[in-house]
């Protein structure tokens, strides 16, 4: 009884690697605990219930987690237009409505105050607010 647990085991364990769920490895792990209950000569039921218990404990407790971690990675730092955003930039020209020319992290962009009545100059910090377009919105720091 103990084979047929471990190829239930192996199938279940494989079938995982085509649906990347977390699911049919917590059954696999299940599978393996049965495969160990008949090794060791106990009956049909413990080993069922074994099964049952492991898979169960496996979904409840490891499948979160490893959710949790596979989650955490996907929300890193970031990139784009995100990451200038709120960044700081030197103006290279005077900045106010009708034009301006900032540097951001090497690079020029065309800039407006952020706020119509600030006039911003030459050599001045500023934080980027948002970015519309290729313009850069800031604010003087």
């Amino acid at each position: 009884m103990a084979w047929l647990w471990l190829v239930i085991g192996v199938a279940l364990a494989i079938a995982e690697v085509f649906t990347t769920t977390f699911v049919l490895v917590m059954f696999a792990a299940g599978a393996f605990a049965a495969a160990g209950a008949a090794a060791i000569g106990l009956p049909w039921y413990a080993q069922v219930l074994s099964f049952g218990a492991v898979s169960a404990a496996a979904l409840a407790l490891v499948r979160p987690a490893i959710q949790r971690h596979l989650n955490s990675e996907t929300e890193g730092a970031p990139i784009g237009l995100a990451a200038i955003e709120g960044s700081l930039g030197l103006v290279l020209e005077r900045v106010d409505l009708d034009h301006g020319l900032i540097k951001i992290e090497g690079e020029m962009w065309s800039a407006r105050p952020y706020d119509a009545t600030q006039v911003i100059e030459k050599g001045e910090r500023v934080r980027i607010i948002e970015i519309k377009g290729a313009t850069a919105l800031v604010w003087r720091e």
